[in-house]
């Protein structure tokens, strides 16, 4: 299950998640936290979804099946972070994979300042793995990472909050530019107990839009197949840079966009 806000241009958010979860060929359900009027370069307008139709949404899919796995996005607003919060609790729903999405790569709010603090009190607490970039984890955390010894002081700050694990994304390269590498990009992973770093190839072109939505569907995909938490990373990980590989533009003013089956 993804729960999350929808993309029309298909290559984030919801639909992002749903091509994901058919590449792994599991079936995908969905549940709606906003309409957003947006393309791969820009978010004009989020419109959230009430959070009474959150819930009801939610025990609808659970009413005929408890999903396998399930991931978050975009949540909207402080209303639908307590909905959602409280329905994974209320429905006995598998501790989430939660991608916290605060703001669009346009710039963007896609998390009012009152929902990120729900999303700090309520979400995190209860996630199987947070999944935040570089910049989520220094708003989350409130450490600047501009080294990899920061990066692991943010994890560890992050991990206080509750989660079971902490998964950084460091595609975006640390502040100030201090220390990051041009040629790989490393994931860090900490599960209270110990780090594991996860390291590839940077794939030159800039990135592409939705990355950070499919990665943390193709770890929630492998969670429902049985993997535990550190090969459904890794898996994960060789999925999205062949995604990225993979990526190609629709238009010339648009960004570049995944290929969700080349990942596979």
């Amino acid at each position: 299950m993804t729960i999350a806000g929808s993309d029309p241009g298909g290559g984030a958010g919801l639909q992002a998640d749903l091509k994901t979860f058919a590449a792994y060929r599991v079936y995908g359900f969905s549940v709606i936290t906003a309409v957003i009027a947006q393309n791969s370069a820009r978010v004009s307008r989020v419109a959230p979804v009430a959070a009474a139709m959150v819930t009801e949404q939610i025990a609808a899919l659970a009413a005929e099946r408890i999903p396998d796995a399930l991931k978050t996005g975009a949540l909207a607003n402080v209303e639908v972070v307590e909905a959602v919060a409280k329905a994974i609790e209320e429905f006995k729903l598998p501790a989430p994979v939660v991608d916290p999405v605060l703001i669009a790569s346009s710039g963007a709010r896609l998390l009012d300042e009152e929902g990120e603090g729900a999303l700090r009190s309520r979400l995190l607490p209860i996630a199987r793995v947070i999944t935040p970039n570089i910049p989520e984890a220094e708003a989350l955390g409130g450490i600047e990472i501009d080294s990899p010894v920061a990066m692991r002081a943010a994890a560890r700050a992050l991990r206080r909050l509750g989660a079971r694990a902490v998964l950084i994304k460091g595609g975006h390269g640390f502040a100030s530019g201090k220390g990051a590498s041009e040629s790989n990009v490393t994931d860090l992973l900490f599960d209270g107990r110990s780090f594991v770093e996860f390291a590839a190839r940077r794939v030159g072109g800039g990135g592409a839009h939705g990355t950070g939505c499919a990665f943390s569907a193709a770890i929630a995909a492998r969670l429902a197949c049985g993997d535990g938490l550190e090969a459904a990373v890794r898996k994960a990980k060789t999925y999205i840079t062949r995604a990225l590989r993979g990526r190609f533009v629709l238009s010339e003013h648009g960004r570049a966009l995944l290929d969700h089956f080349a990942g596979r």
